[in-house]
């Protein structure tokens, strides 16, 4: 009888939540709802047995993580390209029908928010992942568990992923900062930094009382349940329960479409979350397949990109910042002022020529947008209500440590050259431990000004010495004894880093990743690059004068020689492990692969090609030796036949693998 009243509790609260939260249609009271929901939680204690995963309980937190897992991405999280007119909607038109004469779009809403993956096994909630860069996503299951929007299982005893936008809904987002005033802490910039900053608390309990919500807009695998088109899809995924979007579109001319953005645009302000603009899709699934991907990008969808909107405030000083290279950053403090639905008080003025060229001065009348909807810059100064006052001076000098700075003749930004001045060491700390470079894991921006403030960090080779004052970590405020051991074990893992990652960590000027790993592997070794001259770096095809004046002028530094010696000491890594060209036949050739591939996918069958002496291009030309082509190959394959290139199907190519691997 216990049972299959918890059976009938768990149906009924779902349904309920289910009417709430997704359709926004309740059929019974807060009361009625809180009293079936305790009666559940009662049954649950007394019977844990029985626990249903699917039930609300769930959802409440509870869980203390101590971390987030790496998951790696079944299909690619990629980014969308962009459009900001009418004119560019129609060129990414134009290109649909060169591949595809018959087309239809789906327009829809871009929340502003956090794109999440959700995979389901069996009809169950397995993992929930964010986007990461695109292949490598954090595992946030636990936290995704506390949203109602997401089902916690589906009436389909199937695998499925399901993508979507997670979010803080305006009147949420002002509910929660209006808490946090009264608790003295800081306030949120905006809804989308709060969902973004929700989403990884490692206190599951206090993720559930963020009430945030998910619009899913992508079934992933939806072809292999016989559906044909991306709205078909979203409509499948609203009969599972999911939440999708009332705003969703159907379009059959690119005119339709603007027409549609037009009016979403109009009503963006007064939905109840934020949008940054419209997301178009090519509706049918093959046509979707014929179009392909660039390397980043479908090529069958595009996000338009709404105007800024510019707001007009007083400019009450300027302020400069250092970053970790020295770069010296003016910017702008003005009278807070409501800029797309978010309180701004700060703006980017880039750099001192741009104060100079648009002739900003303190107290003037300028106006602000926020670029891309999220970083607030000075647009220009309103001149009619400008008063006596004098032009803004730079005095020459770091704000941070005082000395005198550096500019080069031929760029407009200043740099501090003090390799001691508190600013770039932190910052360079900072960037020294980010996942692109040395990639500590638990060492982030809080935790390392916190360990600076400590006295503990003073530099880069500090960090290898924190394993010396384990106690005195453990007494400052949020360091307990399971997070500090983590750091500790994930600052010795750093020292096998390649040396790509450590050239990179170490915040040279000009030399970003791509060409940090193009240094480390052509010379392998530390001592190499260091002492490469101009001419050594220059002779490396992708290595320019700038990089190469920036590494010996760096290299030769008596601080950075010091820092590498002790970072030797410590046991860092300092070598590039060879990359070993395999023999094959497509040694020195350049390839091309186009379509859908089912024995490997197309990432893997680049590196493959790769390590196998290939150069891999993302277009035909006169150049291309061989093209790789699996189903639904499009107008690559097309430009191959007419070049007279030399074509693979997928067959032919894993046969070549199969037997030169």
């Amino acid at each position: 009888m216990s049972l299959d009243r918890m059976k009938s509790l768990v149906s009924l609260l779902n349904q309920y939540n289910h009417e709430y939260h997704v359709l926004d249609q309740p059929t019974i009271s807060d009361a009625q709802y809180d009293a079936l929901f305790q009666e559940l939680i009662s049954l649950e204690k007394q019977y844990p047995q029985w626990m249903d995963l699917s039930s609300p309980t769930q959802r409440v937190g509870g869980i203390v993580l101590e971390g987030f897992e790496k998951v790696t991405h079944q299909q690619a999280m990629l980014s969308l390209g962009n459009a900001y007119s009418y004119e560019d909607l129609v060129d990414f038109d134009g290109r649909v029908r060169g591949v595809v004469s018959d087309v239809e779009y789906v327009v829809e809403v871009k929340i502003d928010g956090l794109a999440m993956s959700l995979w389901y096994e069996q009809g169950q909630l397995k993992t929930a992942a964010t986007r990461g860069d695109g292949f490598v996503g954090e595992n946030v299951t636990e936290n995704i568990k506390t949203i109602y929007d997401v089902p916690l299982s589906i009436n389909e005893l199937a695998n499925l992923e399901v993508r979507g936008e997670v979010y803080m809904s305006r009147s949420a987002f002002t509910q929660l900062n209006q808490q946090r005033e009264v608790q003295g802490l800081s306030l949120f910039m905006n809804p989308r930094n709060a969902a973004a900053g929700s989403i990884r608390q490692l206190d599951t309990q206090l993720v559930a009382k963020r009430k945030l919500s998910m619009l899913s807009y992508n079934f992933v695998n939806a072809s292999a349940f016989n559906i044909k088109t991306h709205y078909d899809a979203l409509q499948h995924l609203k009969s599972l329960g999911f939440k999708i979007s009332d705003m969703t579109k159907l379009c059959s001319s690119i005119k339709d479409v603007y027409d549609v953005v037009l009016s979403l645009d109009a009503q963006r302000h007064n939905l109840p979350f934020d949008i940054d603009g419209v997301v178009i899709k090519v509706n049918d699934f093959n046509a979707q397949a014929r179009l392909g991907f660039t390397a980043k990008t479908p090529r069958w969808a595009i996000a338009y990109k709404f105007s800024a909107q510019e707001v007009e405030t007083t400019l009450e000083d300027i302020f400069l910042t250092v970053g970790r290279t020295g770069k010296i950053t003016p910017n702008a403090r003005l009278t807070p002022v409501i800029v797309a639905q978010t309180n701004v008080g700060f703006a980017q003025l880039h750099n001192f020529d741009y104060i100079v060229s648009k002739d900003i001065r303190i107290n003037d009348r300028v106006i602000v947008r926020k670029a891309g909807d999220i970083i607030p810059e000075v647009v220009r100064v309103n001149l009619e209500h400008r008063t006596i006052q004098e032009a803004y001076v730079f005095d020459g000098h770091c704000p941070v440590c005082h000395e005198a700075t550096f500019s080069d003749p031929q760029e407009v930004d200043v740099y501090c050259v003090n390799p001691n001045c508190e600013a770039r060491v932190v910052e360079s700390m900072i960037h020294f431990a980010s996942r692109d470079a040395l990639n500590i894991d638990g060492l982030g921006e809080r935790k390392i000004a916190q360990l600076y403030d400590a006295q503990l960090l003073r530099s880069v080779g500090d960090i290898y010495l924190l394993k010396n004052h384990v106690q005195t970590i453990l007494s400052l405020e949020k360091f307990a004894e399971k997070s500090v051991d983590s750091l500790i074990e994930a600052i010795e893992l750093s020292k096998k880093q390649p040396l790509s990652k450590l050239l990179y960590g170490l915040g040279i000027r000009h030399i970003g990743q791509k060409a940090a790993q193009t240094l480390a592997q052509h010379f392998l070794s530390m001592e190499a690059i260091m002492n490469a001259s101009i001419d050594d770096l220059t002779s490396i095809k992708e290595i320019g004068s700038v990089m190469a004046q920036s590494c010996v002028e760096t290299m030769s530094h008596p601080s950075f020689i010091e820092l590498i010696g002790q970072l030797k000491s410590y046991g860092v890594n300092m070598t590039e492990e060879a990359k070993v060209i395999k023999t094959s036949s497509f040694q020195n050739k350049t390839c091309v692969l186009t379509g859908t591939m089912v024995s490997m996918s197309r990432s893997q069958a680049t590196q493959w090609l790769t390590e196998h002496g290939a150069k891999v291009s993302g277009s035909v030309s006169k150049l291309t030796d061989i093209v790789i082509a699996g189903e639904e190959a499009g107008s690559k394959l097309d430009k191959a036949r007419s070049l007279g290139v030399k074509i693979m199907n997928e067959q032919e190519f894993m046969e070549v693998v199969n037997r030169e691997t």
